[in-house]
């Protein structure tokens, strides 16, 4: 387990209880495993049974101690959610943390889904973890001790609305709920666990990207810094209950939670962080490329018929293209950048070469026919500028 690697976590929730909803499989289940190493005992509220039991019968077989108790409730239900409080109270008392994994997803358009699954969205995404805030908050306050987290995703993102909208609703429940609690040694923070390949997600993702009209390679080398492995996030969420005095009230995430508990090396934290400002910096000089051979390729189409013909074809036949393919082609990686794709600028290392190749060509030309002194170094300083940047934009991707 990634949680071994620690050391003086084998036993810090000793005696403590913990509500994880959704901890039958994935991510909530490496959750649980990291919850019963550091001692805690873990109630796992899962509605599929066979998950639940396999996921319970695991941890107790694992730690030799029944430290798993697999419940099984439907959260789009009230009813369960009630009795699943009922239950907690009876045979533990009041949680010492709840933390709301549990989620339900469906990919689609907001007009593709229907009223009934943004209800039934509704009641398990929000509504359960509203409910047993308001029944174990006031026992908390009794005590005046208490964890609650919410598992939140980052915003609004096209085909998944009857999701993201009810998990977002989530942060503000808990930035209103800090608020409340201001004073109190109860903390209430959100997490979100990263772009993690679990069944559910990789399917969702193949839909999504589909209607994106993109590959799901292609999403996936998108967001490649973001990727984290299932039993990393689950860890990272079980961990960030040791430190909830210092999460509270704030949005994190299992990378930021991992670095803070020395899991992720700094040095990859850093290179994650570097090659996300490299591609920021590039998606800039994207844009200034792009911006150049607009304005040039306008020039042109402005030229008259023979000296616009000659220009053409001599762009052609440096860059095996026309002028107007360049121009789409220049129009489409500047939109895959703006989405964080430098992926597909690798793919076309020959173009930009070839381009930076034509570029120089026309500095060298300039030379010759430019006989103005003053225009001469004015156009000089504009071509290597153009040079410059190109060459800049090829050594950010390749470091």
């Amino acid at each position: 387990m990634l949680i071994e690697k620690l050391a003086g976590v084998n036993n810090p929730m000793s005696g403590k209880t913990v509500l994880l909803t959704g901890g039958g499989g994935g991510i909530g289940f490496e959750a649980a495993k990291a919850f019963a190493y550091m001692g805690a005992r873990v109630v796992i509220a899962e509605i599929d049974r066979s998950t639940g039991e396999q996921a319970e019968g695991f941890i107790n077989h694992l730690f030799e101690e029944p430290l798993a108790m697999f419940y099984r409730v439907d959260l789009s239900d009230d009813l369960q959610v009630y009795q699943l409080i009922e239950y907690i109270i009876e045979n533990y008392g009041c949680p010492d943390v709840i933390f709301n994994n549990a989620t339900i997803t469906k990919i689609g358009g907001i007009d593709e889904i229907s009223p009934e699954f943004w209800n039934q969205s509704y009641q398990v995404n929000f509504k359960a973890p509203l409910i047993l805030l308001q029944k174990f908050l006031p026992l908390m306050k009794e005590q005046n001790h208490g964890t609650i987290v919410f598992v939140s995703s980052s915003g609004a993102a096209p085909f998944m609305g009857a999701y993201e909208v009810f998990k977002t609703a989530q942060v503000e429940l808990c930035n209103t709920l800090a608020m409340e609690l201001e004073g109190t040694d109860i903390n209430t923070y959100t997490i979100g666990p990263g772009l993690v390949k679990t069944q559910t997600a990789m399917e969702a993702i193949e839909i999504v990207a589909g209607k994106m009209g993109m590959s799901t390679q292609t999403f996936y080398q998108m967001n490649d810094r973001h990727i984290i492995d299932i039993e990393s996030a689950g860890t990272g969420f079980a961990l960030s209950a040791l430190k909830a005095k210092n999460y509270n009230g704030q949005e994190i995430s299992s990378l930021q939670v991992l670095m803070d508990f020395e899991l992720m090396g700094k040095q990859e934290m850093q290179a994650a962080s570097l090659k996300e400002e490299l591609t920021k910096e590039s998606a800039i000089i994207m844009e200034k490329i792009l911006l150049t051979y607009t304005e040039q390729y306008k020039a042109w189409k402005g030229m008259n018929i023979f000296e616009r013909q000659w220009v053409l074809r001599d762009f052609k036949k440096s860059m095996s293209l026309s002028g107007e393919q360049a121009l789409e082609k220049l129009k489409n990686l500047n939109n895959e950048m703006k989405k964080g794709n430098d992926q597909l600028l690798l793919e076309e290392k020959v173009f930009f070469e070839k381009l930076m190749a034509y570029w120089k060509h026309q500095l060298k030309l300039l030379q010759s026919y430019e006989k103005d002194r003053k225009k001469l170094e004015e156009n000089t300083l504009i071509i290597k500028g153009w040079i410059q940047d190109i060459e800049k934009m090829l050594s950010l991707l390749v470091s």
